[in-house]
């Protein structure tokens, strides 16, 4: 073969594998697009699903989703503002859904949703997928998988009290999986942060999205004018 055919030769196969190219990211590209709603309508609909599990829509009379307040702070393990869910009836604060990490998780941080009566009792909590505990061990914080989660229901900062919020295993009330006690430590001493951060600061929360509301009404007042 000459050179001249052999040089060819490979333009033509560096043709045809960059359209090859060109093709795979355009398929990609489309693949992205087309999925990329969908998949945000799927992370959506499980968050409002896990909220209003914890706090049913019967049980209070504003939209939850909309009256948000945002935070950071070191006991919720956030770097940046999460939205805080915040649950009124009749206008009068009624509970609150906080977003907290468990950053010491086996298999890394565990997202949580932790809701709090406006009085400081549990009303649940929720693990947010996904998550990369080990399966048939740490990933027993899945309702579905395990009814453990539900040990949080109706506790306190005083029940139990300071000690008893660690697993059995460290001397407290809440029970370890078998074979892994990371995880549920984990899990349940960010609860306990979040039930600490709610204490100190639940009147901040609802009166902050009051306030901003007061403001919004004010400008529409001046603008009116």
């Amino acid at each position: 073969m000459t050179d001249i055919s052999v040089g060819t030769s490979v333009r033509r196969n560096a043709v045809a594998l960059s359209i090859f190219a060109l093709i795979t990211v355009g398929v990609v590209a489309l693949t992205h697009v087309n999925t990329r709603e969908p998949i945000k309508k799927a992370k959506q609909a499980a968050l409002e699903k896990s909220l209003y599990e914890l706090i049913p829509r019967d049980n209070h009379t504003n939209n939850m989703l909309e009256d948000v307040a945002w935070v950071k702070s070191p006991l919720l393990a956030s770097k940046r503002k999460k939205k805080v869910y915040l649950a009124r009836l009749n206008g009068a604060p009624y509970a609150a859904i906080l977003q907290v990490t468990a950053p010491e998780g086996y298999g890394g941080k565990i997202q949580l949703l932790t809701g709090i009566y406006y009085d400081g009792t549990l009303a649940g909590v929720r693990m947010v997928p996904p998550h990369n505990e080990t399966p048939g061990l740490g990933d027993s914080i899945e309702l579905k998988k395990s009814d453990w989660i539900l040990g949080f229901n109706n506790k306190s900062l005083v029940n139990p009290g300071k000690n008893g919020w660690q697993v059995k295993k460290d001397g407290g009330e809440f029970d370890q999986f078998t074979g892994a006690t990371i995880t549920p430590r984990a899990v349940v001493r960010a609860v306990h942060n979040a039930l600490t951060y709610f204490d100190h600061n639940k009147d901040f929360l609802f009166n902050q999205v009051q306030e901003s509301e007061s403001l919004k009404q004010e400008d529409k007042i001046l603008e009116d004018k």
